[in-house]
């Protein structure tokens, strides 16, 4: 998996840690489309790689506070964009009825 890379999700006493149910839902996506075998580990640690280096090259100024799993998040948005896994027109529907749904339902 990711383990001992520079790109390895963050852990304490060796568990992932999460701090919005959020972070944990784009890391099972993940999983889930590698055990699905839609594409790899390493391919997708190649993409976060990209994202972390954009991230590190903004000036001071540009750059937002760190958050490893935005970058996760923006890294598992393009691979799954790039291996066309999903109907963009289908994503942005789902998304406004997500966003339409009542204040505290977050799933």
């Amino acid at each position: 998996m990711l383990d001992g890379s520079s790109v390895a999700p963050p852990r304490d006493n060796g568990e992932l840690v999460f701090e919005a149910p959020w972070q944990s839902r784009a890391f099972g996506v993940a999983a889930d489309l590698v055990d699905s075998e839609h594409f790899t580990w390493n391919d997708f640690r190649h993409h976060l790689i990209d994202v972390i280096g954009e991230w590190e090259a903004l000036e001071g100024g540009e750059q937002p506070e760190w958050d490893y799993y935005s970058c996760w998040l923006t890294a598992l948005e393009r691979i799954v964009n790039s291996l066309a896994l999903l109907d963009l027109a289908e994503v942005d529907a789902r998304a406004g009825l997500y966003a339409a749904r009542p204040h505290g339902h977050d799933h």
